[in-house]
C-alpha cells in the first residue's frame, strides 16, 4: 500500500510536468512486492497487474470497472439515438417543393444583390474614366 501512496504522490507532484512532456509511451510500470503497478501517464490510473507465466496481466479494479461499464453504456445510448435519428431520415430523401421554392428564391436574392453591386462597381469605374477628347 505505501507503494501506491507513493506513487499517487509522485504523480500528483509530476503530473503538470508530464503533461507538458511529449509522452511516447501512455503507460509507465513500476515492480512491487505483490506485482506490478502500471500507471496510465494520460489519466493518472493506476493499475495492478501480475507477471503470469511471462506475460503481464492487468485486470481492472472495482472503480476503474465501473467507469469502463459507465463509458459503455453512454456511447450505447448514443449510438442507439443516432441510429434512431437516422432510422426516420429515408436515405436519398428529395427536398420537398417549399424548400426547393426557398431555395432558389435565396439564391435569387443573393444573384440580384450581386448584380447590383457589380453594377454600381462598374459604374464607378466608368464615372472615374478620363473623358475623350473631342477638340
Amino acid at each position: 500500500m505505501k507503494v501506491l501512496a507513493l506513487a499517487t504522490s509522485a504523480l500528483f507532484l509530476a503530473g503538470p510536468a508530464l503533461a507538458q512532456q511529449a509522452q511516447p509511451n501512455r503507460f509507465q510500470l513500476e515492480r512491487t512486492e505483490s506485482g506490478i503497478v502500471r500507471l496510465d501517464t494520460q489519466t493518472g490510473a493506476m493499475t495492478l497487474c501480475h507477471d503470469e507465466n511471462g506475460t503481464l496481466a492487468c485486470r481492472m479494479q472495482p472503480d476503474e470497472r465501473a467507469a469502463y461499464e459507465q463509458e459503455l453504456d453512454r456511447l450505447e445510448k448514443r449510438v442507439t439515438a443516432l441510429e434512431e435519428r437516422l432510422s426516420h431520415t429515408p436515405p436519398n430523401a428529395l427536398p420537398s417543393d417549399e424548400e426547393v421554392d426557398r431555395s432558389l428564391s435565396i439564391m435569387e436574392r443573393f444573384m440580384r444583390r450581386f448584380m447590383a453591386i457589380v453594377g454600381e462597381f462598374i459604374d464607378e469605374r466608368e464615372d472615374n474614366k478620363p473623358q475623350p477628347n473631342r477638340t
